[in-house]
């Protein structure tokens, strides 16, 4: 067996670092610190590399592009292949929103600098992540941009300082403080750029570059050294979780914990450096590279044609097809460039490299320029992806977050000097309920008004913006001038309350209270609307939110049409959707319960028949995204508003 290599330890220390990875992306949820899997490939490449550059310097024979060759020649290959794999599986799975994306990571990887795009995306930890195929390269940007400044940094500092050791470690001192601070700021700048995670390829190199001693330690300290790092890096494996402030201090434990086993393995036979020896582990370990690359797209698009979720058994077979795609790559990709077998010379395999990233690059290019060639879909996949974009006007009435004129509204069911029997005010699920309201007005001929502003509770009190604070009390201002006769109240509630889904708090209105004081709070501000609309001589109907889809559920709408697969069964369960609504449906009917003219408006039952809140109706998708309805979502919610305009007081204003 090939270990290109004398540390047959070190190769299984890769097999430790990617088999969490693997098991955690595909949802063992033993494995909920397996992340940590690349903090380990990050020790050993910074040591790897390290102990070449040192040895080529003090050797008198250290070339740039000899050194930028092997990279390419180990990095370049098996990566293009992968990209090129993504790109053409993209292109038969994926709608176009999803695929012009893929083509511009396609173009920040042929440049090294995908975690920069990430980085200004959604988190690592993001369910819309897993919607991402070259999300994983982040961690190859990082190393790649590492390999570019380090042998530069390495060739002054040895030639100029003599202290040149002090320096390095000064820098690795600075790269852990520069991440410790800025995670509690920007904690995905801490979590994807190369600054803040520096430190942990420079303990492999401070490890690489340790001056060489004579002292040696009594065997059993370097059992234990290389026992408690093993324990280290498996207690980060099996602990941690996406919760877990990372890397921040939390990455010590696996950094260290691999330096450690480096350190001890290197000097002395240990129990764990036999261990991670066995012949499978060092198997496991060649194939690392390539199992990385592989796994996260197959996971994507195996997650992207799935319906109900990808099931443990479901998931085992698809790593084993991970593990034999690795191997295929290992032996068919990397061995022969590896071996020199294909481009042996250093500058023919250096500008070869070059030369297929920027076709690679070029190709992801052309996807995004192209919109990610939507004329690639048709019939039922075309019609799913068309939902994601509004085409009924409802971004004409969503007052922008950057407009001054708190007048602006939209009208139906009269001109512009009609005067409004009905308002509808919100936020931006106000705005998706257009198709009905303005079907609903023109049917029954009522005057009506819909007011809506993205990220704005139709609430005083508690806002986070002068803005909603603005628009709440010039609309009801307006409806008081007005005498408006019916309000509908339409809101994401649940977002102001709880935030979003994946922990993102931006929209809480409340973020300073604990749950239940929040709770009280919501119940009194809503409580005081309701009074004050009351009071102007309003009925009031509450329409409750609609149910929330998990993230990539419309993406995968188009994607299972592209495969040929039923979407029925697509959807969120009832109960997640009622658990999460249950403290604001208790509200909404006491509010009714205490004034008959407060009504409330429940979509759950035409959304959710059965056990599931299902993504699609009779060919359509209900949803723009995973909150907001879509064109023909928002005209489904036609039978609920038709009490409205068929109310007394309606028919008295007709």
């Amino acid at each position: 067996m090939h270990t290109f290599g004398n540390r047959r330890d070190i190769d299984g220390l890769r097999a430790l670092a990617v088999i969490p990875v693997v098991l955690y992306h595909f949802g063992f949820g033993v494995f909920s610190g397996g992340f940590v899997g690349v903090d380990v490939f990050f020790v050993i490449s910074g040591y790897l590399i390290t102990s070449i550059i040192c040895r080529e310097i003090n050797a008198g024979r250290f070339s740039f592009v000899d050194f930028w060759a092997r990279r390419a020649r180990r990095i370049i290959p098996a990566l293009s292949v992968m990209m090129l794999a993504a790109l053409l599986v993209g292109w038969v799975l994926m709608p176009a929103n999803d695929y012009s994306q893929l083509g511009r990571a396609v173009r920040y990887q042929a440049m090294f600098v995908s975690n920069i795009l990430f980085m200004r995306q959604d988190g690592y930890f993001n369910p819309a992540s897993d919607f991402k195929p070259l999300l994983h390269t982040w961690s190859l940007s990082v190393e790649e941009q590492y390999y570019i400044l380090f042998p530069l940094l390495m060739v002054l500092l040895t030639r100029y300082l003599r202290q040149w050791r002090w320096v390095l470690f000064g820098l690795l001192v600075v790269s852990f403080a520069l991440n410790v601070w800025v995670i509690r700021r920007s904690p995905d700048e801490a979590f994807f750029l190369l600054p803040m995670r520096a430190w942990e390829l420079l303990c492999g190199a401070m490890l690489a570059v340790l001056p060489a001693s004579d002292r040696k330690f009594a065997p059993l300290i370097y059992q234990a050294v290389s026992g408690v790092g093993l324990l280290a890096v498996l207690y980060a494996i099996f602990v941690f979780n996406k919760y877990t402030l990372f890397p921040g201090w939390a990455a010590l434990l696996p950094v260290l914990g691999a330096t450690a086993m480096i350190w001890a393995n290197g000097h002395a036979p240990t129990l764990v450096g036999r261990l991670l020896s066995l012949r499978w582990m060092v198997g496991v370990g060649l194939i690392s590279y390539s199992w990385y690359l592989w796994h996260w797209p197959v996971f994507v698009y195996a997650n992207a044609i799935s319906v109900d979720g990808m099931q443990a058994l479901e998931a085992g077979a698809w790593v084993l097809l991970t593990l034999a795609l690795a191997w295929l790559s290992w032996r068919l990709v990397e061995l022969p460039f590896r071996e020199k077998r294909l481009l042996a010379g250093r500058k023919p395999v250096l500008f070869g490299g070059l030369a297929t990233l920027l076709i690679i690059g070029l190709a992801g290019q052309l996807v995004r320029s192209s919109d990610g060639v939507p004329s690639r879909l048709s019939g039922q996949a075309l019609q799913y992806a068309q939902a994601r974009d509004w085409q009924r006007g409802q971004m004409d009435c969503l007052l922008q977050r950057d407009s001054r004129d708190m007048s602006k509204v939209c009208r139906f069911g009269g001109d512009e000097q009609t005067p409004p029997v009905q308002l509808v005010w919100g936020d931006s699920h106000a705005a998706a309920l257009k198709p009905a309201i303005e079907a609903d007005a023109e049917r029954y001929g009522i005057p009506v008004w819909l007011a809506s502003l993205s990220g704005c509770l139709p609430v005083l009190g508690h806002q986070t913006r002068q803005q909603c604070q603005d628009f709440n009390q010039a609309t009801l201002q307006s409806i008081r001038e007005h005498k408006i006769r019916d309000v509908v109240l339409a809101a994401r509630w649940s977002l102001y309350l709880y935030g979003e889904e994946d922990g993102d708090m931006q929209h809480v209105l409340y973020r300073d209270d604990s749950r239940p004081v929040a709770e009280q709070e919501v119940a009194r501000d809503l409580t005081a609307m309701v009074h004050s609309l009351r009071e102007s001589g309003a009925r009031v109907w509450i329409f409750k939110e609609v149910p929330l889809q998990r993230q990539g559920t419309v993406a995968r709408l188009a994607s299972l049409a592209m495969v040929g697969r039923s979407a029925e069964r697509l959807g969120r369960p009832i109960a997640d959707h009622l658990a999460r609504q249950q403290f604001l449906d208790t509200l909404f009917t006491q509010l009714s319960k205490q004034d008959p003219q407060v009504r409330v408006i429940d979509p759950t039952a035409l959304m959710c028949p059965g056990a599931i809140c299902r993504a699609e109706f009779d060919g359509y998708s209900q949803y723009m995204d995973e909150n907001h309805l879509s064109d023909k979502g928002g005209e489904r919610m036609k039978p609920l508003l038709a009490p409205i305009f068929l109310s007394e007081n309606a028919v008295r204003g007709g």
